[in-house]
């Protein structure tokens, strides 16, 4: 199984279900380079690139992720914008007060589906890959609606491997604490 968390950043791991025992693989897998798959995408990724340099999944795929699209989206239609930050691009996009939101965070799930569907390749997780983080429970209905698992799946020759992985999205407000505690119950019980 791979878990990828987006929120203040990009998290990516992998569990593996030894028969006694779980082990975690924790990864950087967040900085890793983030690739366009689309025109759209390609002109976004320049964007980042002539700010950042090198645009890592990171860079798309997190808060700050959201307001870097959003801005790059506004920058290439050659719109003037307030600053906005994640949760008010948010709110924009649901209540269709801002076209440009709704853009990006379209894109932002765009690019979070085909960034997962690279994981679960990389870790080989069969066993799903589990989307985790503060961002995605709060735009769980806009998520299943967007490209996510279209883009989870579009991998040339590896879609059909790829579409008999599922894909959740943690929505338990707990959910690290729940993973921390099963990580230290098997050492306490040695102590």
């Amino acid at each position: 199984m791979a878990v990828l968390g987006p929120g203040s950043g990009l998290g990516v791991a992998c569990l593996i279900d030894h028969s006694e025992r779980r082990v975690v693989i924790a990864s950087e897998g967040g900085h890793a380079t983030l690739a366009p798959t689309c025109e759209q995408e390609d002109h976004i990724m320049a964007h980042l690139r002539e700010r950042f340099g090198h645009v890592s999944a990171e860079r798309a795929i997190s808060g700050s992720g959201l307001e870097n699209v959003y801005q790059a989206i506004a920058a290439l239609e050659g719109l003037e914008i307030p600053p906005r930050n994640a949760a008010e691009i948010t709110k924009n996009a649901f209540s269709g007060e801002c076209q440009l939101a709704r853009q990006s965070l379209s894109a932002f799930c765009a690019f979070l589906g085909s960034f997962a569907g690279d994981v679960a390749l990389t870790f080989g997780a069969r066993g799903g890959v589990y989307i985790a983080g503060g961002i995605s429970p709060r735009i769980l209905d806009f998520l299943i609606r967007s490209e996510f698992r279209k883009r989870f799946e579009a991998k040339g020759r590896l879609r059909n491997y790829l579409e008999a992985i599922p894909s959740y999205v943690i929505t338990h407000p707990a959910a690290a604490l729940i993973g921390l505690k099963s990580l230290v119950k098997p050492q306490l019980s040695r102590v």
